[in-house]
């Protein structure tokens, strides 16, 4: 869920708490599904960024031989530290930055990015250290709110509020393109689906969906 945010906000055990209630609420409807269909395929040494309180765990496959949460909140990796882990085959903790990432290049055979590349500090730096971090041919699988490309009128919502619903929402933006992002960093996506979230505030429902590679 997080990257590197509204210090005021962050680091604290209320808005873990608070956090985490919201993202069970949300769980129970589409974005869970979305959470299951986006994992399901994902297989070997794994990197989850901004992992957040662990809503991602129970949904890897057993194919999956490693799986590692980075997150920079420590409150937040605590309650992921609770969660149910029957459902991967090896699990690490690590509090990290999504801008600094403590692992060699070429570790990891995928990476997941769900709801957290609209609040870490800088997307660029993110996608450079998820890519570095990546063998030649992995994947990475993201879900994100993005801003809307196919309404103005609400793209020019989401850049006028995108300010005070960073500061409300611990850094999260509702106005970022995350799909040109990814490509910019130089990933090729395979996958791209784009649709409205059901039952989400319009400033945060335009989601994407998909999976990019990183070439050979």
């Amino acid at each position: 869920m997080t990257g590197n945010s509204t210090p005021t906000l962050k680091s604290r055990p209320v808005f873990a708490w608070i956090y985490d209630r919201l993202a069970r609420n949300m769980e129970r409807g589409p974005v869970g599904r979305y959470r299951r269909e986006l994992l399901a395929p994902v297989t070997g040494k794994v990197i989850e960024i901004g992992g957040g309180t662990g809503e991602n765990i129970k949904h890897y496959s057993p194919l999956t031989t490693q799986v590692v949460l980075s997150e920079p909140d420590r409150f937040m990796l605590k309650r992921a530290q609770h969660r149910d882990v029957r459902h991967a085959s090896h699990l690490e903790f690590v509090r990290a930055p999504g801008e600094n990432l403590p692992f060699g290049d070429e570790t990891f055979d995928a990476a997941v990015a769900t709801l957290v590349l609209c609040s870490v500090t800088d997307q660029a730096v993110v996608l450079g250290e998820i890519k570095r971090v990546l063998r030649p041919g992995g994947t990475l699988h993201f879900f994100e709110h993005v801003l809307d490309e196919d309404s103005e009128r609400i793209a020019r919502r989401q850049r006028r509020w995108a300010g005070i619903w960073s500061r409300v929402g611990a850094g999260c933006r509702p106005d970022r393109t995350t799909a040109q992002a990814i490509e910019e960093a130089g990933f090729e996506i395979s996958e791209l689906r784009q649709f409205p979230m059901p039952g989400a505030p319009k400033l945060v429902r335009p989601h994407i969906f998909g999976e990019a590679l990183k070439p050979e």
